[in-house]
């Protein structure tokens, strides 16, 4: 997995609700925890994610197949701005997701809405699917 050149806040921690951007089945997920970065690294402290970043999270509205059960998410909006490396900063109006398997392949064929350069810069396969990139 390739670094972001970007300086993004993590926002989501666990517990938050995000809206699923693909045609996968689910229309909402709420974020269980941070796939692959460790705990939150003070005494207490949750581990928060952002845009770029895998999470395990409960299907909470959608098809019976994936309702309240486990999956991989990786962020690909978020409400929080992020500031990228030439000085010029991004806000989307939702905090979105879309679904992946074990080896980060999209398991939706389309993404509604736009998806951070972040994400394709670290997920090239995701970049198939993206209707728009900013």
């Amino acid at each position: 997995m390739k670094g972001i050149g970007s300086n993004i806040m993590k926002t989501l921690v666990p517990g938050a609700v995000i809206t699923c951007a693909d045609n996968s089945g689910a229309y909402t997920f709420r974020m269980i925890h941070l796939i692959g970065k460790g705990g939150g690294g003070r005494h207490g402290k949750l581990a928060a994610a952002g845009i770029g970043d895998i999470i395990s999270a409960s299907v909470r509205k959608g098809t019976s197949a994936y309702l309240k059960k486990p999956v991989r998410v990786v962020i690909i909006r978020q409400k929080a701005s992020i500031r990228r490396a030439n000085g010029m900063r991004i806000k989307f109006e939702d905090n979105a997701g879309i679904m992946v398997n074990e080896e980060n392949l999209p398991v939706g064929t389309e993404v509604k809405g736009a998806m951070a350069r972040e994400v394709v810069e670290r997920f090239v396969k995701v970049a198939g699917v993206a209707a728009r990139i900013v």
